[in-house]
């Protein structure tokens, strides 16, 4: 059984592209069933952030180009164009790279913890759609014991920041004086929750969120002293907002150039700084050309992400090492697996050779046979042929040039030496 992880990210995709690959909740069950049915992959789990769209999988035969052109069909991108900004990893490398996802190590911000979630989110989501397997199971499960142990062992994840910390860190920079800035967050989402909260810890005036659901939005809101509106209120609201950060999971843009030009009309050309975090993007990009707003996308933010990055290094070091621990120790479970797997086969094919043999054994006995007689010849016979599969075998490697077979044998059979065989086994 091998493992494949195949995907791409910020590293190797911008966000228009990753925008187009992304899947969105609602499409995940269907997906992962689609691609376990048509592609053959035993097991598979989809992870799908602003920042990344990967596949996992486990197969007898990895199949890359399978996947790709799977994964290429599903969203009617041309398969060399995919190729291109693709990556794959496999077996031990792929089990390295899902550790090191979930630990924050090859994401945007170093470190950030978010991921972990949504790598856990990923695995709910394969249980329910029925593709998560046994050995999928115990790959995520590994990976999720490995993360923790990076988050409790290391500082990497002290003095958090996230793309949340860098939307809030930027408007700072633009507005000194967040005390007298409005801020509306479009979304109700983990992200959002954390600019939010990153918000009110910096003083920011007033908060205004917006959500499909006001339920969703009065929850956020409303522990921070703020506002709640749903979705189609944001033009009423807009006019009021200095800053704007948006993440959903809408398929289609939420603001629109002719929103916000409306709004800023209202705000007598007072800047706006806009933030949008969401893959595919909330705001339509050509609102960037307006000449009194400040838009950004989750791309955008890589410098200031960078300078929040430096003191994260060390911490970074340690947890590779733990990434590097934590894949030698799956594996090493792995195989031994593997080998309980085939004891178990051989154990079987054992006892009925014993039942065989025991129970001709009985019926020899029942004739009146001497006792003694039956049980020596049960013995000869079992040990026979116990032992003609492995001996036809050693010997045919062995004919074949295979020379580790002779010491394999030795040390599987615990033969302190080698001695000279007299007459066929």
């Amino acid at each position: 059984m091998g493992f494949l992880a195949f995907g791409i990210n910020h590293k190797t995709a911008a966000v228009d592209v990753r925008e187009r690959l992304a899947f969105a909740p609602d499409q995940l069950s269907g997906a992962l069933q689609r691609l376990r049915d048509e592609t053959g992959t035993q097991e598979v789990a989809i992870l799908s952030t602003c920042n990344r769209t990967e596949i996992y999988c486990s197969q007898d035969q990895l199949d890359v180009d399978g996947i790709l052109v799977w994964f290429a069909a599903y969203h009617c991108i041309a398969v060399e164009e995919l190729r291109a900004c693709s990556y794959q990893h496999s077996d031990e490398q792929a089990v390295a790279h899902m550790m090191r996802v979930a630990a924050g190590l090859d994401s945007m911000v170093l470190g950030e913890p978010q991921i972990f979630g949504q790598m856990k989110d990923a695995w709910q989501s394969a249980r329910s759609a029925g593709t998560l397997g046994p050995y999928l199971d115990r790959l995520f499960q590994s990976t999720f014991n490995t993360a923790k142990q990076v988050r409790t062992d290391t500082a990497i994840g002290e003095n958090p920041v996230s793309v949340a910390f860098a939307a809030v860190s930027l408007a700072k920079q633009i507005f000194s004086d967040l005390r007298r800035s409005t801020a509306l967050l479009i979304g109700a989402g983990e992200t959002i929750a954390l600019v939010a909260r990153h918000l009110f810890e910096q003083g920011v005036g007033r908060i205004i969120v917006a959500n499909r659901t006001l339920e969703r939005a009065e929850l956020l809101s409303g522990p921070l002293g703020g506002q709640a509106i749903v979705l189609n209120q944001i033009p009423d609201f807009l006019s009021q907002c200095d800053i704007v950060i948006s993440s959903t999971a809408s398929p289609l843009p939420i603001l629109g150039k002719g929103a916000v030009e409306r709004a800023l009309k209202q705000r007598r050309r007072k800047p706006m700084f806009m933030v949008d975090i969401a893959v595919p993007r909330d705001i339509e990009p050509e609102v960037g050309a307006l000449a009194d707003v400040y838009l950004y996308s989750v791309d955008d933010l890589h410098e200031v992400i960078e300078d929040n990055m430096r003191s994260r290094q060390d911490a970074a070091e340690a947890a590779e090492r733990m990434i590097v621990q934590g894949t030698a120790e799956f594996m090493q479970r792995l195989r031994a697996l593997a080998a309980v797997d085939v004891l178990r086969r051989y154990r079987v094919k054992a006892e009925s050779l014993r039942d065989q043999e025991l129970a001709k054994a009985q019926s020899r006995l029942e004739r009146g046979a001497d006792p003694s007689v039956v049980m020596a010849e049960m013995a000869r016979a079992l040990t026979n042929k116990l032992l003609h599969d492995p001996s036809v075998q050693l010997k045919q490697m062995t004919a074949e040039g295979r020379a580790e077979a002779l010491a394999l044998a030795q040390e599987l059979f615990a033969l302190d030496d080698v001695t000279t065989i007299q007459g066929e086994p």
